[in-house]
């Protein structure tokens, strides 16, 4: 069950990161060093979404599909420890 925790900290922790990137897309300079960073991070995860998922004006929905996803996932990997034990 430890796992399980671990990896629910790290995707919760994961969905904030993916948070704080939209949130500073919108007000932070691409140039940024912190903004680069995050995107960095981000990014390999939202670029095969955004391939699928087309922009809506200005709006960018990758972001809330890819937490979307991560739910998803965590609650699977949660689903299939407990059952387990």
């Amino acid at each position: 069950m430890l796992l399980a925790q671990i990896i629910h900290r790290l995707i919760q922790f994961f969905v904030l990161v993916v948070l704080i990137q939209a949130i500073l897309s919108y007000f932070v300079d691409p140039y940024n060093p912190v903004r680069r960073w995050i995107d960095r991070l981000v990014n390999p995860f939202l670029v095969p979404i955004r391939r699928v998922l087309p922009t809506v004006g200005i709006f960018d929905f990758s972001p809330l599909v890819l937490i979307i996803l991560l739910q998803i996932l965590d609650a699977i990997i949660i689903w299939i420890f407990t059952s387990l034990l």
